[in-house]
């Protein structure tokens, strides 16, 4: 047979084969039930917790009172709020000033083998459990642990320093647990830039740093700024790591939480604490949002 009329019938076949049917609207429901499902407890259990802020403790479910939301404007409460909102947003911006140039490294890797090892050495920190990360810095930044009998035998202090129970170990451990969710957006939005843009600035004769500053990190705000957004929201929530690494000096409003409800047994309080600490994270995420979009816009209209 001539080829071109074998090719002409199988033309012809494909041509009369009907195509492919698309999935039912059923069918993507049925698919979007786990998630619509996870959504529905979520939403509940806010319900739950917001009836519960407006209690009175032993009457959780029947009295109404606004005396919870009254105590947390006292001092106690208001700095351990401004506290946690602080230590979450100066542990964001040294997250990302960090992960900056971990994530130029990952996106300029051309290796795929390389660029999976990099990528698991930063995932690392979110597949060890948080309370053995919070251990490790104990043992490490202890009065009698690694780094202050380092410091001591090379006799660049005369005795122990002290890096726990303070808000610099609560940082530090703040900043090492939300590494990962900085570098990966950031990695991300760099990789989006063009190689072609950084070789036009070097064509008009600019240096690295020009190339770095005034033409890759624009573009990529986007991305940092929701590595940012992602690290103070995670942090602003922490638990374990000011629980283990600064205790009771360090109230974040997490812990006060807690405290509210492991002795005290006061649910009231306790969710009114943690309405109040949603709406606040959720405020800081509301504007980073809006300026990442202005950022995105800029990009779009340059």
């Amino acid at each position: 047979m001539n080829p071109s009329n074998v090719l002409a019938s199988r033309a012809g076949d494909a041509a009369v084969r009907p195509p492919k049917k698309m999935r039912s609207p059923t069918a993507r429901a049925w698919l979007l039930l786990p998630a619509m499902l996870f959504l529905f407890v979520l939403v509940v259990a806010s319900l739950l917790v917001l009836r519960m802020s407006v209690g009175v403790k032993g009457e959780e479910w029947t009295a109404f009172s606004l005396e919870s939301y009254v105590r947390l404007l006292e001092p106690y409460y208001m700095k351990s709020l401004l506290l946690t909102m602080r230590l979450a947003l100066v542990s964001s911006v040294i997250a990302v000033a960090l992960a900056i140039p971990v994530g130029l490294a990952m996106a300029r890797l051309k290796s795929p083998l390389m660029r999976q090892l990099f990528l698991a050495a930063v995932l690392l920190p979110l597949l060890v459990n948080l309370l053995l990360q919070s251990y490790g810095w104990l043992v490490i930044l202890g009065p009698a642990g690694l780094l202050n009998k380092m410091l001591l035998s090379l006799g660049l202090i005369e005795r122990p320093v002290m890096l726990l129970y303070n808000q610099a170990g609560v940082l530090l451990g703040l900043v090492q647990t939300a590494f990962p969710l900085a570098v990966l957006p950031i990695a991300s939005s760099v990789r989006g830039v063009s190689r072609s843009y950084e070789e036009a600035a070097a064509t008009l004769g600019a240096s690295r740093l020009q190339v770095l500053r005034q033409v890759v990190l624009p573009m990529s705000m986007p991305g940092i700024m929701t590595g940012a957004t992602l690290v103070f929201a995670y942090n602003a929530s922490s638990f374990v790591v000011p629980m283990l690494l600064g205790g009771r000096r360090v109230p974040m409003l997490a812990v006060v939480v807690h405290d509210q409800i492991a002795p005290l047994l006061n649910w009231p309080s306790a969710s009114a604490g943690g309405v109040v600490l949603i709406l606040s994270t959720l405020a800081v995420m509301g504007l980073s949002e809006y300026f990442t979009g202005r950022s995105r816009r800029a990009l779009e209209v340059s």
